[in-house]
């Protein structure tokens, strides 16, 4: 036998406490009814928005994009919706 010593229950503690994740998918709609402080604090809590865009997407998130930017989180309009994440979530464009 090697001298290799391998604790199997210590790396499944670590590999749980890293794959823990926070948050819901929140779903709604982007109409402007919505105030962008709240769409914020939905964000600060590590939840991703899904929106329906009902209206010019960039007049519509304008009180909230640049935060969310400057924060490190991600902003996405596909097909009529706007994904918006929080940071450390990042959305895949790359089948697209």
């Amino acid at each position: 036998m090697s001298d290799f010593d391998l604790d199997l229950r210590t790396v499944e503690e670590h590999i749980d406490d890293e794959l823990e994740i926070e948050g819901s998918i929140v779903l709604g709609v982007l109409d402007g009814e919505t105030p962008a402080e709240e769409w914020l604090e939905t964000i600060s809590k590590g939840n991703v928005l899904v929106l329906n865009v009902e209206g010019d997407v960039n007049e519509l998130a304008a009180g909230f994009a640049r935060d969310v930017r400057e924060e490190g989180g991600n902003l996405v309009h596909f097909r009529g919706f706007l994904l918006v994440t929080p940071p450390g979530v990042d959305v895949s464009t790359e089948r697209l």
